[in-house]
């Protein structure tokens, strides 16, 4: 989740059945040559195990951002699974998953360099699973420690369905554990997965946004849990945009769409512990 699992989020997950919680996708190219950059991950006791997620696209940045990070992480992420137009144009994210070579090249240098877990994050491709096999064999043979496939091609829609046998197939494929996200909204949605792909562990990104306690069964947003976010967020010194977006997300299904312009046109943290008080009778302080 670019900017949105940092570490007040990811401390308010963890007390809602999350096991292992990912930072937001950071350019490994910008960590590695900007000490302002890596102000950007904070971390503390409490935030573990956490995977550092990076995006890069080449050996040599990849590696050297994760040396940086590694004393301060339990685990780092090669992300090849980001859809978004701006990162294939980057030669990162899912430009990766279809490209078995670079990816091979990324986790030897990044095996030579830490002695932390790694992963790879993959979407299926978009036209031949062949070659997503291809990718997770050889990254198994270079030591990753697991695997997450999104079951839906960079190109496909998130209403689109998941493609339950690419999953299995990647199961089936190796012998390391393997993670599916893709359409996890409800403890239902989990259920399914595991039992059509027969995966080791389940993954949600938009399902944990607007519902963080999903995974401890909750149907929608507890209130209980708004108000741990809010005091963790303001804790944290989370920025406002961000405060504002992840309540945006998770009060969407309680809202009005009366209250729901209302919210969206709030432009201070004070404004917005006074509309939580008002409507929900929330109290926080800054």
């Amino acid at each position: 989740m670019v900017r949105y699992s940092k570490g007040a989020f990811r401390e308010l997950v963890r007390d809602y059945d999350v096991d292992i919680a990912y930072t937001p996708m950071i350019l490994a190219d910008v960590f590695k040559s900007s000490a302002f950059a890596r102000q950007d991950y904070t971390t503390n006791n409490s935030d573990c195990p956490v995977v550092v997620q990076f995006a890069a696209h080449n050996p040599t940045d990849f590696a050297q951002a994760a040396e940086l990070v590694a004393p301060y992480a339990d685990g780092i992420d090669l992300n090849c699974g980001c859809p978004q137009k701006w990162a294939y144009k980057e030669c990162i994210g899912a430009y990766l998953s279809e490209r078995p070579e670079a990816v091979q090249d990324m986790l030897h240098a990044i095996k030579s360099a830490v002695n932390i877990p790694c992963s790879i994050k993959i979407r299926k491709h978009p036209s031949d699973m062949r070659k997503t096999v291809e990718l997770v064999r050889r990254a198994e043979k270079m030591g990753v420690d697991w695997i997450t496939v999104h079951g839906r091609t960079r190109h496909q829609k998130s209403t689109e369905p998941v493609d339950y046998e690419a999953i299995r197939l990647v199961k089936e494929s190796v012998s390391i554990p393997v993670l599916a996200n893709g359409g996890i909204f409800s403890i239902s949605d989990a259920d399914t997965m595991y039992y059509k792909t027969a995966v080791n562990g389940v993954m949600s990104a938009r399902g944990l946004l607007q519902n963080p306690a999903l995974f401890a069964g909750y149907a929608q947003t507890p209130l209980t849990s708004v108000e741990k976010y809010v005091n963790l967020a303001l804790a944290y010194g989370t920025p406002f945009f961000i405060l504002h977006h992840h309540l945006i997300f998770m009060l969407e299904s309680v809202m009005s769409s009366v209250e729901r312009k209302t919210f969206n046109c709030l432009s201070s943290t004070p404004a917005i512990l006074d509309h939580l008080l008002f409507y929900y009778g929330i109290k926080c302080t800054l």
